[in-house]
């Protein structure tokens, strides 16, 4: 499967981020691949994920250089390292507003790859 990155930095960040955990599943593949969509996420992913551990750190949504946009990032990554939603706001709505929905979406089919291939759509009459 390929991947569409946003720039060379994105694509970087993913791939050392993958090789500093070894992680190639898909849990580790879409959190590492939408924390790398902004320069602000890619900056402070220890704030959100603990690298020794291999968990994430729900903590880090209340840092000081979050913005709408950083949120809505960490939120998805979050939501698709291991379903998380504590607070509520991970819906598409809350989510997607932002110029990277493209990326975000590469996320989801990173992470889901088994529901994101393209399929046939029935001709009218047939059972779907």
């Amino acid at each position: 499967m390929s991947i569409k990155f946003k720039n060379r930095e994105h694509e970087k960040f993913y791939e050392q981020c993958l090789a500093r955990t070894g992680g190639l599943d898909p849990y580790h593949k879409a959190f590492f691949y939408t924390m790398g969509i902004s320069d602000e996420t890619r900056k402070h992913v220890e704030d959100v994920f603990d690298f020794q551990e291999d968990v994430i750190r729900p903590e880090g949504l209340n840092k000081g250089w979050q913005t709408s946009g950083s949120s809505c990032l960490t939120r998805l990554a979050f939501n698709l390292w291991n379903g998380w939603n504590a607070d509520g706001y991970a819906t598409p709505y809350d989510l997607f507003s932002t110029s990277d929905a493209a990326y975000m979406l590469e996320a989801i089919r990173i992470r889901y790859p088994e529901y994101c291939r393209e399929s046939q759509v029935p001709s009218k009459g047939e059972a779907r």
